[in-house]
């Protein structure tokens, strides 16, 4: 291919199944956009502007450090874009903000000041920002602003709670090969930017209050409680108690205002039914790749701690807690295909990856995934600066939509919209990926 269009019209074409607007959107989450200087906020003040800043809601999601960024680390690129029109018709797509200032992809305001999405030179969509929402201009009572303590994503759909900021698998041993978690949390204390650790419940609850008062249109529809693993105790409370007691404040304090989710470890049943009582609607005991091999390389500390068995046996167990439904274990879409362990060839990855769909999916559990960005500071993301091929992500969404029909399953609840142009979940294109009349079960 003589250039990045000619790889992604050939994906179109040889994938007509696939929504053209899902190509465009996992080439920017596994590539990264640059973004011209015209397309970047005047200020560093993250409430001050007219456009929602990138908010590093749990990890960098960026191909260099904030040194590396140059102005885009001072003057903040906005939280997520959507893609628009252009010569290939684009649906509205909502597409988290990976900042790479070498990625062929470039977001620029043209001579009437209107933002484009440039790449090989032409202008292939028009790029809208979210607005700053009104409750990010206003502070806590300590002065922290609602953006550090309770960010909103998928364009306000998803109130992002990154209670723990840092993780119990610490070093070469135990982190995940492809998390920079510990690293972002390092980066952003050295730039001096407010980087709470351990988010304390009240202040939790305080933005949540000022997110209700002006979020008057009610787009914020769920809640995320999430953050490191934890393999002792945080706050003198285990992993279960320790996110669980955030929830529980919340539903007492907003009961039924918000769908309740926490991203954790994959935990023994009594912990999971604590997660219940305490008011979680929708538990995430994310798996991460599939193959068992590579589990183990990617994942030493769950290997450790918990062990592959044990952790999908965890995962099967916990449908009779919450029901197969409001089960959605994650996985990093594309660290399948890392070097020098993963697999060779897109074939390969595809038939591992949709083994495992078939496995969850038999039991009624619907995965979901997050594309992976390489993250420079990881071991992977060292040793594979482009990420996975693009074809392997085109390819397992078409393998995921298939094995969800072969079960008669349809999207996963908490995600919002499914369909191209009415998705709002950003950092894969799953559920862009889906039929429109889907149900959704919120």
């Amino acid at each position: 291919m003589g250039s990045r269009t000619a790889l992604v019209e050939d994906l179109m074409e040889r994938f007509p199944h696939v929504p053209r607007e899902a190509v465009f959107k996992e080439d920017l989450l596994r590539g990264g956009v640059a973004f011209d200087p015209s397309a970047l906020s005047d200020t560093a003040n993250e409430a001050a502007g007219e456009v929602k800043p990138k908010s590093y809601f749990i990890f960098s999601f960026d191909h260099g450090t904030l040194p590396e960024l140059g102005e885009a680390a001072l003057r903040r690129p906005p939280e997520e874009i959507i893609l628009t029109g252009g010569p290939y018709d684009l649906r509205r797509t909502v597409v988290s903000v990976r900042v790479n200032p070498s990625s062929p992809y470039r977001v620029a305001a043209d001579e009437h000041n209107v933002l484009g999405l440039y790449l090989d030179g032409k202008r292939i969509s028009d790029v809208g920002v979210p607005p700053m929402p009104e409750y990010y201009r206003h502070t806590l009572s300590n002065g922290k602003s609602v953006m550090e303590v309770a960010p909103t994503i998928q364009w306000g759909y998803l109130i992002y709670l990154t209670v723990f900021r840092v993780c119990q698998y610490f070093g070469a041993k135990e982190e995940c090969q492809y998390c920079d978690i510990n690293h972002n949390w390092r980066q952003h204390k050295a730039a001096g930017r407010p980087y709470t650790g351990v988010k304390d419940v009240e202040e939790v609850l305080e933005a949540l209050e000022i997110i209700d008062r002006y979020d008057t249109a009610k787009a914020s529809t769920a809640y995320t409680l999430t953050g490191g693993a934890i393999t002792s105790k945080v706050s003198g409370r285990d992993e279960a108690d320790f996110y669980g007691h955030y929830a529980k404040a919340i539903e007492e304090r907003f009961p039924g205002r918000w769908i309740g989710k926490v991203v954790a470890q994959a935990l023994p049943k009594p912990d999971v039914q604590r997660f219940k009582d305490y008011g979680v609607q929708i538990y995430h005991p994310n798996f991460e790749v599939w193959d068992e091999y590579l589990f183990k390389l990617f994942c030493p500390g769950k290997e450790r701690y918990v062990g592959r068995d044990e952790w999908h046996k965890r995962i099967l167990d916990s449908t009779e807690v919450f029901g197969p439904r409001n089960v959605i274990p994650n996985f990093v879409a594309g660290v399948e295909m890392a070097e020098p362990f993963g697999f060779k060839t897109v074939d390969e990855a595809i038939a591992s990856t949709t083994e495992g769909l078939r496995f969850f999916m038999s039991h009624g559990i619907t995965p979901r995934f997050t594309t992976w960005c390489p993250e420079p500071t990881t071991p992977l993301g060292k040793a594979n600066p482009q990420g996975a091929p693009l074809e392997y992500h085109i390819r397992l969404l078409q393998a995921y939509r298939q094995t969800m029909e072969d079960f008669g399953l349809s999207s996963p609840p908490g995600y919002g919209p499914p369909g191209a142009g009415n998705a709002v979940f950003s950092v894969s294109s799953f559920m862009d990926s889906l039929p429109a009349d889907t149900p959704v079960e919120v």
